[in-house]
């Protein structure tokens, strides 16, 4: 069953154009709660349908554990506000499509308004080897749940094998 794709508007604060979320288009991006700006909150995005784990391989299943675990040790370093090593640490694509200036100046806005972390869990996660625009690899996106001081939020980090065999977030989006 293949997944729908996310629809976003065009009010969401795009960072830039670099990973596949689930299937859908490549993003990278972040956009304002929905009281920043005093902007309409964007239109939520289809949620995917869950991967079948039953026919899933052990060196895929093991795969998708690494990506899962390299997305949640990333999303750490946003929750600190380690924002420079958040984008130091991400995968070559992704710090070529969002200059550090631009991260800098756009994640702290975004995540600010959030307030700290209260819990996130991992709802779901989806490995696979290819992606719209990109070349054949190893990818895993996972969908976070994560509840802040003042609000809820999904966040979905895409990560990718690179050559080095270590795992780097290639995309970022919240919705």
């Amino acid at each position: 069953m293949p997944m729908p794709k996310p629809m976003y508007r065009s009010t969401l604060t795009a960072v830039a154009l670099a990973a596949a979320a689930l299937g859908g288009p490549a993003f990278a991006q972040l956009k304002a709660p929905s009281s920043a700006g005093g902007k309409p909150a964007p239109a939520a995005a289809a949620s995917p349908a869950p991967a079948a784990s039953a026919s899933t391989s052990p060196e895929a299943a093991e795969k998708e554990a690494a990506g899962r675990v390299a997305a949640a040790g990333w999303l750490s370093l946003l929750d600190r506000r380690d924002w420079g090593t958040a984008w130091e640490t991400s995968s070559a694509v992704f710090r070529g499509a969002v200059p550090l200036a631009r991260w800098m100046d756009a994640v702290p806005k975004v995540r600010t308004d959030l307030g700290a972390l209260v819990e996130r869990t991992p709802t779901e996660s989806v490995y696979r080897t290819e992606l719209e625009g990109r070349p054949p690899g190893d990818y895993v996106s996972v969908v976070f749940t994560s509840k802040f001081e003042q609000r809820e939020i999904e966040e979905v980090v895409t990560t990718v094998r690179e050559p080095d065999g270590r795992w780097r977030v290639t995309g970022y989006l919240t919705r």
